[in-house]
């Protein structure tokens, strides 16, 4: 890990934002920030339903007296920018389905760095609608000037941050909000260093947090925090304008030290939504347990297996996945996320894991509480030795007729850079968020909005597609 008493990250992430155009942007770039843009509004219209969400949609109804952005979802109503980013991102990750940023690092935790396109893009939304006229183009280099940064801080930052209990994703994920929003406002590169001195003494979210509302609670702080920083600093309220750096800076004291050649020099060479990557998810839970969820699919399917044929489920894996996802049975959605025999009995139950099995009536049906009691998880320490820059297990079945049937996962999971989502799997899960709220001809106009987002006039436009019809 590098010293940061003679760096000067800060500046370089200032003058990247600053200087970012439309024009400069990799066309791949904002081919899959476009896809991200649509993961992450439909995510966001599905987590309006769930409980964390209509608890903050309310408080910020009650303290802000503005209306200028739209929480969207549900119910929607006008709030400030910083209460409607609030309460959309808290939104956006409360199925823990939004995407996850790929690490190319060794002795990163794969898959694990932070969930990128949420605080940018709850952030960008909220603030682009009560500026009142901000275009597709502004709006998508917005967006991803703070996924390019929030993801280098990730990438950069010593693996102790997450793997001592920080969240990432409410941490760093501020300072994705606050740059999207400092270049929405068109900040000068000085106000962009104390928005960004401003952020990182906003920055929150502890692990121990994981499975229960107050986690998607901390993107929803970081995209509101975000804007708030980027605010007080157009208003003249100043920081530190070298707040990653140096010994008392974030990266010092959140992460005790970081690599700095893989930040310094390195915002937007090349973009990491780009190499390596983000992988957008295809099940609502943690990345880390996919590719076991999708090989225990194919045993499903290849066998024609039903719960009643199973005597027992073993997963076999490392520290890195058996630690996170730690319940043992799940009471709720929110600590089914992180229950192995959970999400592997709903695979068994529906052969698909979505909205519908991601409810409190789901997770506590009798027939998933009993098949959840007959899978269980066990250490390798095989799989352990060969190192966590891959997602590793193995699923085991044993049928009540004798038969065992064992199967490797594939480590170029499904949703990741290697193999991504296709369109139409995209659109499904798109569907799948919002059909409580959009029919078919809705959800089309959408996708068509944001395949041409470039050409959009006003990116309320994009907002008022989702509201539900009257």
């Amino acid at each position: 890990m590098g010293q940061a008493e003679h760096t000067k990250v800060t500046q370089e992430a200032a003058d990247f934002a600053r200087n970012l155009s439309f024009d400069a942007l990799p066309a791949e770039a904002v081919r899959i920030g476009k896809r991200c843009v649509l993961d992450g509004l439909g995510l966001i219209l599905a987590g309006s339903y769930e409980k964390c969400t209509q608890i903050v949609t309310r408080f910020s109804s009650g303290v802000s007296q503005s209306r200028g952005a739209t929480v969207l979802g549900k119910n929607p109503i006008t709030v400030a920018a910083p209460f409607a980013a609030l309460a959309n991102g808290t939104a956006g990750h409360a199925m823990d389905w939004d995407d996850s940023q790929l690490s190319k690092s060794p002795g990163r935790m794969y898959g694990l760095l932070t969930h990128p396109t949420i605080p940018p893009l709850a952030a960008s939304l909220a603030l682009s609608e009560e500026l009142g006229s901000v275009d597709g183009k502004t709006f998508l280099t917005a967006f991803l000037a703070g996924f390019e940064v929030e993801c280098k801080i990730a990438e950069a930052i010593n693996p102790d941050h997450y793997i001592k209990g920080f969240h990432t994703s409410g941490t760093v994920g501020t300072f994705g909000a606050a740059t999207a929003a400092a270049k929405l406002l068109g900040l000068s590169s000085d106000e962009i260093l104390h928005t960004l001195g401003i952020t990182s003494s906003m920055t929150s979210g502890i692990r121990t947090n994981f499975g229960t509302m107050t986690k998607p609670l901390h993107v929803g702080r970081a995209a509101s925090n975000g804007i708030t920083a980027a605010m007080l600093a157009q208003s003249g309220f100043e920081a530190n304008m070298e707040a990653l750096d140096g010994p008392w800076g974030f990266f010092s004291v959140f992460g005790r030290g970081f690599d700095v050649e893989n930040i310094a020099g390195c915002i937007g060479n090349p973009h990491t939504i780009v190499d390596p990557g983000v992988s957008i998810k295809p099940y609502p839970c943690g990345v880390l347990t996919h590719p076991s969820m999708d090989t225990m699919l194919s045993i499903v399917i290849e066998h024609d297996l039903k719960a009643e044929d199973i005597k027992e489920a073993i997963l076999f894996a490392g520290s890195n996945i058996l630690k996170p996802i730690r319940y043992k049975i799940a009471h709720d959605e929110l600590e089914a996320k992180f229950c192995m025999p959970f999400l592997l009995a709903a695979i068994i139950l529906s052969r698909k894991a979505g909205v519908h099995e991601f409810t409190d009536e789901f997770v506590n049906a009798d027939t998933t509480q009993q098949l959840m009691r007959r899978i269980r998880t066990e250490f390798d320490a095989d799989i352990e030795a060969r190192g966590w820059d891959k997602i590793r297990s193995r699923v085991e079945v044993v049928l009540h007729d004798g038969r065992r049937i064992a199967k490797e996962a594939d480590e170029n999971y499904r949703g990741g850079p290697d193999n991504p989502l296709t369109d139409k799997e995209l659109q499904n899960k798109f569907t799948d968020c919002t059909e409580r709220l959009l029919d078919k001809g809705a959800r089309e106009n959408i996708y068509t909005i944001i395949e041409n987002l470039e050409d959009l006039e006003n990116i309320t436009e994009l907002i008022q597609a989702t509201l539900p019809a009257a």
